[in-house]
């Protein structure tokens, strides 16, 4: 299984930075699973400290704020893997851009053998390169990794209609297929990435990461959050609207 987990996520309440309190709670998600006996890879965005989208419609250099957008997926890696080694777990961190001092270089063969001796691989510094996402570098190692299901946790139980913290009659979608959620713009993941997913049949489940055991329960086949795959209902059409 491949998790991937926002930057915003770490936040917690503050915003900004990363919270102690919310990579506790992460690391006691993440130990559920392992000690199910999944091979677990991790991408963590870089949004709680730099986005590179953000910073380049402020003005800043595209390719330099996406590079510094990759740094800061690095910054909560190591926080990450530090939090789940003390608390007894094993781990690895490999990184997209060489940085030997902090942590491996990403090789594929070496991610698989870490996984097959049941290691948490964490995977930073997104692809690599300017210009993709976290969401697209999540989806390239869970292809590459070979993973049955690609988690991606949020703030938000699932895929709505509209922003349901903005529109209270956001009605929520179950169930959605690749090409429903790259045409309607529903902010599943960015096309790149939903496409990639699409091309190598790999499922996406949304769902909420401040939702307890939320992670493990979608492990065990329950219906949490929602499913995105090739075949799916149909996804609500329009809004709900206010009851009188």
């Amino acid at each position: 299984m491949l998790l991937k987990i926002s930057g915003e996520a770490l936040a917690g309440e503050q915003g900004f930075g990363i919270s102690p309190p919310v990579i506790s709670q992460l690391t006691e998600e993440i130990r559920a699973v392992h000690d199910m006996g999944v091979a677990l890879g991790l991408v963590i965005g870089g949004g709680n400290i730099v986005r590179g989208t953000t910073a380049s419609a402020q003005g800043m250099d595209r390719v330099s704020a996406d590079y510094m957008g990759m740094l800061a997926t690095v910054i909560n890696a190591l926080a990450l893997q530090n939090a789940m080694e003390r608390g007894g777990l094993e781990t690895r961190v490999l990184t997209a851009i060489r940085m030997e001092q902090l942590a491996e270089p990403y090789i594929r063969r070496r991610a698989i053998r870490h996984l097959e001796k049941g290691r948490i691989v964490i995977f930073a510094g997104g692809t690599g390169n300017p210009y993709f996402s976290t969401d697209t570098a999540a989806v390239l190692r869970g292809i590459e990794m070979e993973a049955d299901v690609i988690i991606k946790a949020t703030k938000v139980d699932g895929v709505y209609t509209a922003d349901p913290k903005k529109d209270p009659n956001a009605q929520f979608i179950p169930e959605i297929t690749y090409l429903e959620a790259l045409s309607r713009e529903l902010g599943v993941m960015d096309a790149a990435a939903l496409s990639l997913c699409k091309d190598n049949g790999i499922p996406i489940m949304v769902l909420n990461l401040d939702t307890p055991g939320a992670v493990a329960r979608a492990v065990r086949g329950e219906r949490i959050g929602t499913l995105v795959n090739s075949d799916a209902a149909p996804a609500p059409r329009t809004e709900r609207r206010a009851q009188p």
